[in-house]
């Protein structure tokens, strides 16, 4: 159901209010929340999980006599979007993850989105059905054919009434063109065409043509051994058709446009901040990878986000970043036992508020990142069922690194690194936010919404 979030205090930065509690979407692996994304109004919230199911979530009406019940979120529609496969040429199994969804602006009554797995896009419509047809000629009402001896009269059929039934069919299924694994899937503002991008080539495709799709880049050297680097995540940009831009491992963006060349092998421009000598380790090319690229709603700024920080790139300055926020350099510490249980590899994802203000990003510990770009402040916050109580307000917490620990300080070395926020979603015009915690979907709303 739902959770809440709040306005601007004196010493903090928001304060939150949990309205009514937490999604439990479940307890299994297959269960795993693996993507979160509202549609272009915010009124529907989708999630895919690693058992390859899709869940929309929509927001309730506004009522007179349940104000409270405002942006509360009930289950809408779910469906199997994908299912295990087995590749029998590589012997390879593809799992039934979703690792993106993106959706279509809508342009009628019913809605679409994209979902991927490793290996196959695939575009549904979800659309609703309150009344059936009665009254078939050829066919019973049980949808069995009549002996057509028996039929002595033409009828007319007729819609009655039902109970309202959402459907979620498959439209499209855009397969066999990645050789790697999908990392991003990016709706083109023309809304004909979409790309996808796995670790070494982003392909175009038309939403109209399935068994074709045109290859953009393909950063894949000639001899394998000479694989410096591969493509993280992509995105189009929000308002140029023509443009786009990809990160890669190395901790590079690339903006590319269509209208150079058919194949963007060279990059328009490249943004890349230069190492800084003092902090070079054994870790910096692990933690200098960027795990996710958004452009800004203006489509000015890019926002990138590697494993300590979340970096805003303004489009007209390629030789460093104007803004660099740091999530959790407490860990830096930490990097030799991180790399260890394999965290050091994990991809957290990073969003823009409505009118790109604030910036999101996740951490461990079920602990999320505000950073307000106005005024510099930023803020800590948990998503916890202990809590989740209706309508409390979140307290910011705090890490403690070293030293003398405060009765409302975690300790560095007491944050579990297995609860980790990686997937969140920011409504697109306004204060709600979603949090994907393992399994628990959290949703926070601005108190005083």
């Amino acid at each position: 159901s739902l959770a809440g979030f709040g306005n601007l205090m004196q010493d903090v930065l928001w304060c939150f209010s949990q309205v009514k509690g937490t999604i439990d979407v479940g307890v299994t692996e297959a269960d795993i929340i693996s993507t979160v994304e509202f549609n272009h109004t915010g009124e529907l919230l989708a999630t895919g999980d690693k058992g390859g199911r899709v869940v929309i979530f929509q927001r309730e009406q506004e009522s007179k006599n349940q104000p409270h019940r405002r942006g509360e979120y009930n289950v809408y529609s779910t469906f199997q979007s994908h299912e295990p496969e087995f590749d029998y040429l590589k012997s390879l199994e593809i799992e039934e993850k979703i690792n993106k969804i993106r959706w279509l602006p809508q342009q009628n009554a019913a809605y679409f989105l994209l979902s991927t797995n490793d290996k196959t896009v695939k575009l549904w419509k979800v659309s609703e059905r309150d009344k059936r047809p009665e009254g078939y000629n050829l066919k019973d009402e049980d949808g069995r054919l009549r002996d057509p001896s028996m039929i002595t009269m033409l009828r007319v059929p007729v819609l009655r009434p039902m109970d309202l039934m959402v459907e979620a069919t498959p439209r499209r299924v855009f397969a066999n063109a990645h050789t790697y694994h999908i990392n991003s899937i990016s709706v083109n503002s023309d809304y004909e065409t979409y790309m996808s991008a796995d670790d070494l080539r982003i392909n175009l495709w038309n939403f109209e043509i399935t068994n074709q799709s045109f290859n953009i880049v393909d950063i894949k050297p000639a001899n394998m051994e000479e694989l410096t680097e591969v493509i993280t995540a992509a995105e189009f940009h929000p308002h140029h058709c023509n443009t786009f831009v990809y990160s890669s491992s190395k901790g590079t963006i690339r903006l590319c446009d269509m209208r150079t060349s058919a194949l963007c092998d060279r990059h328009a421009k490249f943004f890349e901040e230069p190492e800084d000598p003092s902090n070079r380790s054994f870790f910096s090319e692990i933690i200098s990878s960027i795990s996710d690229v958004k452009f800004s709603h203006s489509g000015r700024y890019i926002m990138t986000r590697d494993y300590l920080t979340v970096k805003v790139w303004d489009l007209n300055m390629e030789n460093r970043p104007i803004e660099t926020y740091q999530v959790h350099d407490y860990l830096r510490s930490k990097l030799c036992s991180l790399y260890e249980n394999d965290c050091i590899f994990d991809k957290f994802e990073c969003v823009w508020n409505g009118s790109d203000s604030v910036i999101m990003t996740g951490s461990y510990n079920n602990f999320f990142r505000m950073f307000d770009r106005n005024t510099k402040r930023d803020v800590t916050l948990e998503a916890s069922r202990e809590n989740s109580k209706p309508r409390a307000i979140l307290k910011p917490r705090k890490v403690c690194v070293g030293g003398k620990r405060r009765k409302d300080e975690i300790s560095v070395d007491s944050l579990d690194f297995s609860k980790k926020i990686l997937h969140t979603a920011w409504h697109p015009s306004e204060n709600i936010i979603a949090v994907a915690a393992t399994n628990n979907l959290y949703i926070f709303q601005d108190k005083v919404n």
